[in-house]
């Protein structure tokens, strides 16, 4: 028996023949649940990835010293001394992106299901959108 990727190599070897055919379809209904399910399942990987980008970041500027640097800046010009590392902990600043991925995932899947029911209302004026397919 081969294996997959030699009938891969086998069929893309071949030259495509002239009975290739072609489909022209119209796109004229966008389903409500499967746009929410969808744009839901993209808003919480952009959830998870805003979650795990903020704790990266946070860890490379608290190890550089960065916040160190900011806070003597910050007391300098203001004249005052500051403990920026109370306000920037670990535990507020992911607490933050969690409730800002949050909102992220409620707004993204309400534009999901808004963008559905607007594309399912200009399908009847303009007729849908034009799709063309082919079987090579």
């Amino acid at each position: 028996m081969s294996s997959v990727a030699e009938k891969l190599a086998k069929k893309s070897g071949r030259r495509p023949t002239a009975t290739t055919k072609q489909v022209r379809l119209k796109l004229v209904y966008i389903d409500f649940w499967s746009a929410v399910k969808l744009s839901f399942l993209i808003a919480l990987c952009l959830g998870i990835v805003t979650i795990v980008a903020t704790f990266l970041i946070f860890t490379v500027l608290n190890g550089t010293g960065i916040f160190g640097k900011i806070d003597t800046l910050y007391a300098d010009i203001a004249g005052s001394s500051s403990d920026l590392a109370s306000i920037l902990s670990i535990g507020n600043v992911m607490g933050f992106a969690v409730v800002v991925a949050v909102l992220n995932t409620v707004v993204i899947t309400a534009l999901g299901a808004v963008y559905a029911v607007l594309y399912n209302l200009s399908v009847k004026i303009t007729g849908g959108l034009l799709v063309g397919f082919t079987n090579n």
